[in-house]
């Protein structure tokens, strides 16, 4: 099957990354090609800089897998996202934003202007419509922005984990009950997302596999490294009543530890299911997908179906989307469970999803839209290096020329310098020619002067608006417009005329598209130009008369160095 460019999909967790390259198949859908799974090596607990962390992690991940690094998608975990979901009454399609926006300054639990937010619209009851809220501080995604990009990626978009799963559940499963409860087990929380025929509500808890370490931690009085560690080697759900437990005591207290976090964990799971049945309007749940590497802790899914009441399987994201052949089926099923995010994520890139939150910081936006530019800026810059060139090899040339002409009259004066009054003669020549030289190269400097003036003019000019006439005036004291100052010498006198420092501009503009107040805002712009002054004034506006359509004014640009006349 014919295959397009590579997609790039980074999942970044409390205590691992995964990272995965997707291709789309020209016969439709993806295909996962390569993936790479790592661990952080810190505890998910901690407030610290992870950074460095995460630096590292992507690096040895990209050199393992042999991924090339390039534009990424993200996903960040719901834990430290905000989101909310607000129920909105039926209102014009126009005044959607305004009442979102007033519902993210009343929800966000920070200023507007200090996070990252985005909404998606989705299906409601009884004709209301609900939307989803997610907003993130504006430093905390910036400096992960700027974290994926010292590792040598580039962030094409951010979304928020339990989304990515919901999309992936949606595009691999189309035979869902009326209610399926997705579980997304991680390290430091878990994502409860309920889905149902048009809806999703998503909530987090924090109990998830770090619990289960902390506890483990406190009952053999280990560091968090060696209580991990054993929780990979012995953990399990124990069985509850009056079934015999492991012959090893260690194995035992492990698995009690494990089972007090899971029980934990299903009151949370039932508080927030008792929350969406009476807050959100939901369904009973019929049927529990599992997720997350904590997911995989043996009879997790037994437990939860026992307590639950309902049927519990483990989440495939890979029901419709192909894996490569070079994938062994072996390593596949060992992380299926821990991809979710990822299959999502790439899923964005190629259709259209059922939500698509995009938290992009601002300043990432504007660098993404200053590198699809740069093909442009380039060709400029060759065309402008082109105009040079030519420019240079011109000038060189006719001094080339002009040498050789100079060259030509030294050996006829010296030829003939018996004769005096030739010899004058062929001097002043020369003369003349490096005086022209001179008087060319003055004029082409003076040339540009008016050139930067007339640019910073048009600069500051607005829509609907145009020059009719530009008249220098010679500077002086007599010629001064009113309020002006003349140029002063040291002593305190009005210095005698020094070239151009008054340019009267005649314009005028079209009254449906020029306003007074556009023309005094062309005024002030002019004043913060390199060029010219404080003092640049509207010396004349007439009012229009009632049959007028043209708004007429005079402009007074005082320049802050007079211009050689």
């Amino acid at each position: 099957m014919l295959k397009s460019e590579s997609i790039l999909a980074l999942d970044i967790g409390a205590s691992g990354i995964k990272l995965a390259e997707f291709v789309a198949l020209k016969s439709g859908g993806l295909e996962l090609v390569n993936y790479a799974v790592g661990s952080l090596g810190m505890d998910p607990q901690s407030e610290g800089d992870r950074s460095t962390y995460l630096v590292t992690t992507i690096r040895e991940l990209l050199q393992d897998s042999g991924i090339r690094p390039g534009t990424v998608l993200i996903s960040v975990s719901g834990q430290s996202v905000f989101s909310r979901f607000v129920k909105l009454p039926p209102v014009d399609k126009d005044k959607v934003y305004q009442i979102i926006l007033y519902e993210a300054q009343q929800n966000v639990p920070f200023p507007i202007d200090e996070v990252v937010w985005d909404y998606q619209l989705i299906g409601g009851a009884g004709g209301e419509v609900d939307v989803m809220l997610a907003a993130i501080k504006a430093d905390i995604i910036e400096q992960l922005s700027d974290t994926v990009e010292s590792a040598g990626m580039r962030p094409d978009l951010i979304d928020v984990a339990p989304m990515a799963l919901y999309n992936a559940v949606r595009y691999n499963y189309t035979d869902l009950p009326a209610c399926t409860l997705l579980i997304d087990i991680g390290a430091r929380s878990t994502d409860l997302i309920f889905i149902e025929a048009g809806r999703v509500f998503s909530r987090s808890v924090p109990v998830a596999g770090n619990a289960i370490t902390q506890q483990i931690m406190q009952e053999f009085n280990l560091s968090f490294a060696d209580a991990e560690q054993m929780k990979m080697a012995h953990a399990f759900v124990a069985f509850g009543g009056a079934y015999e437990g492991p012959k090893s005591e260690t194995v035992d207290k492990v698995s009690k530890s494990v089972r007090s976090v899971m029980t934990r964990l299903h009151a949370e799971i039932n508080r927030s299911i008792n929350f969406y049945r009476s807050q959100q309007s939901g369904q009973q749940p019929q049927l529990v997908l599992l997720t997350g590497g904590t997911s995989v802790i043996p009879y997790t899914d037994t437990f939860l179906k026992e307590k639950l009441k309902v049927d519990v399987d483990y989440m495939n994201p890979f029901l419709n989307v192909a894996v490569s052949e070079r994938i062994p089926a072996e390593q596949i099923g060992r992380h299926a469970h821990t991809l979710g995010q990822v299959v999502g994520l790439a899923l964005r890139r190629e259709l259209s999803c059922p939500i698509e939150i995009n938290l992009m910081p601002p300043k990432v936006v504007q660098q993404k839209a200053f590198r699809k530019k740069q093909p442009l800026f380039v060709a400029s810059a060759v065309v402008l290096f082109l105009v040079l060139t030519i420019w240079c090899g011109y000038f060189l040339k006719m001094t080339s020329l002009a040498q050789a002409r100079l060259d030509r009259v030294k050996v006829v004066a010296a030829a003939l310098e018996s004769v005096e009054s030739q010899l004058r003669s062929t001097e002043q020549q020369r003369n003349e020619i490096d005086e022209k030289i001179r008087t060319t190269l003055h004029l082409v400097d003076r040339r540009s002067q008016w050139l930067k003036v007339l640019d910073e003019i048009n600069q500051c000019l607005p829509d609907g608006m145009w020059l009719q006439t530009i008249r220098p005036t010679v500077s002086s004291g007599s010629d001064a417009p009113t309020g002006a100052t003349p140029p002063q010498d040291p002593s305190g006198e009005a210095a005698a005329p020094q070239g151009i420092r008054f340019i009267e501009l005649n314009g005028a503009g079209y009254i449906d598209k020029v306003s007074s107040e556009a023309i005094s805002k062309f005024r002030d712009k002019l004043r913060t130009m390199s060029l010219f002054d404080d003092q640049t004034e509207i010396r004349w506006q007439p009012a229009p008369g009632p049959d007028d359509v043209i708004l007429e004014f005079r402009i007074i640009g005082v320049l802050k160095k007079p211009l050689e006349v």
